[in-house]
């Protein structure tokens, strides 16, 4: 199943959707690899046109390119498998958007960009600054994904929104009084000015959302946003050169109603309607 009107062909298209279902460091609970499908089943309950940007996915040229075939278990394979993919596609100068899967993949993709944008910012909207430098013995895991990219980007080039879920160890790091932004999105348009004219690519954990609003998660977190306070935080992003993003951490089944896959496609329409 492809998302809702991304049918066009990949030579055509300038904006290409991948599905990265991987899970394999959820440390509560998993299931996030089944997010790129629901979310895309999801897609098919919304319009297309968009009354926040006064525009319809059928005037934009996108390609949904499936899921990556990605191993179950092997961490060092699954990177090397999403940087490749991330590779061919920056280097056909298409924008990425991908599905998620936990946060993690965040980072083979963000690693590509780098490659191609040296100056390259990150936006990273979620309710967890994922900042530890290891979790259980791992430098690499949902939970330390913003350390490591951080270290390829620099810590002066990673501006948090959201965050409500940290380690007293953060409070630390350099850039914690400029950039990192605690409990609401406010700092949205101060640092979409900041970073004007920049390549920036936008991480979303949907878990910044409050659980009332998205319980369909791995990691719920109470006291998050509403969907529209996200909402005019995603729209004061828009006029940024914003190269990529992905939404992350949609796991659809322990939300019987569907209503937070419904909210993720809405989300991912609101980012492909940017171009």
């Amino acid at each position: 199943m492809k998302f809702y009107c991304a049918n066009s062909d990949f030579k055509k298209a300038n904006i290409v959707l991948a599905g990265v279902p991987y899970d394999g460091t959820s440390s509560f609970r998993p299931g996030s690899r089944f997010g790129p499908e629901a979310a895309r089943e999801a897609s098919y309950a919304i319009e297309s046109y968009s009354p926040y940007q006064n525009r319809d996915l059928r005037d934009i040229k996108i390609c949904d390119i499936g899921d990556l075939p990605l191993s179950f278990g092997d961490k060092k394979l699954n990177f090397n498998i999403i940087e490749s993919f991330a590779d061919k596609i920056i280097h056909k100068r298409k924008k990425l958007i991908s599905i998620g899967g936990e946060h993690l993949i965040s980072y083979p993709i963000i690693k590509s960009f780098k490659k191609k944008y040296k100056n390259l910012c990150v936006v990273h909207i979620d309710a967890h600054s994922d900042l530890i430098d290891s979790y259980r013995g791992e430098k690499f895991s949902h939970a330390t994904v913003m350390r490591r990219v951080a270290e390829i980007v620099g810590f002066k080039n990673l501006y948090q929104l959201g965050i409500r879920s940290l380690n007293k160890t953060d409070m630390l790091l350099p850039f914690r009084d400029t950039n990192m932004h605690l409990f609401n999105l406010n700092k949205a348009e101060e640092y979409a000015e900041k970073i004007r004219g920049l390549p920036v690519y936008v991480s979303l954990d949907l878990d910044v959302l409050d659980p009332s609003v998205l319980p369909g998660t791995g990691t719920p977190e109470p006291g998050g946003v509403t969907y529209k306070e996200l909402l005019r935080c995603i729209l004061s992003l828009k006029e940024l050169n914003i190269v990529g993003g992905d939404v992350v951490e949609l796991s659809p089944h322990y939300d019987s109603s569907g209503v937070s896959g419904i909210a993720a496609a809405v989300i991912v329409r609101e980012f492909f309607l940017f171009e």
